[in-house]
């Protein structure tokens, strides 16, 4: 299911962009190359990719995942009482970074997700990926930094009410 399609000038090529609704497996090699260090043993996959209500998003560039992104209902850490999504596994191709397209696949996710009755997403950003989220409208939680443990990076809390 294609949720838009940008056309977008680089240059001296148009390129077209597209975001589908995929499988989770879809997008594991970019979630590995990009979240994972290209760990080859490292784990990809949420429990709950395989359920009917994850939702799971890829960026399409000239035929190749270049942005993924998966959606799960879950209660928010920040506003329990709101109907919430949590985002996780939001990558973009480092050959492709810089070019807006994260953007592009995140608005319209919480578009989607507003649209649909959706009160707030929610995640544990990558403390280096903060400015982007920022950038899109996105608030931290203060005192909710933390390192993951699946990585070992520092994160934080961050959250979006939706319109």
């Amino acid at each position: 299911m294609n949720l838009c399609g940008y056309s977008e000038w680089s240059g001296k090529l148009s390129e077209q962009f597209e975001i589908n609704r995929v499988a989770s497996e879809e997008l594991h090699d970019l979630r590995r190359r990009v979240l994972r260090s290209n760990d080859p043993a490292a784990d990809v996959g949420d429990p709950r990719d395989a359920e009917a209500t994850a939702e799971h998003y890829a960026g399409v560039l000239e035929g190749q995942v270049v942005v993924c992104a998966s959606v799960y209902p879950s209660s928010s850490p920040i506003h329990p009482d709101l109907r919430t999504y949590q985002l996780r596994y939001m990558a973009t191709d480092f050959a492709v970074q810089g070019r807006g397209l994260g953007a592009i696949v995140l608005t319209s996710i919480c578009g989607s997700l507003a649209g649909r009755g959706v009160q707030e997403v929610w995640a544990n950003g990558r403390d280096t990926a903060l400015g982007f989220y920022q950038r899109l409208g996105w608030e931290m939680v203060p005192g909710s930094e933390h390192v993951s443990p699946y990585t070992q990076l520092p994160h934080t809390v961050i959250y979006k009410t939706l319109p």
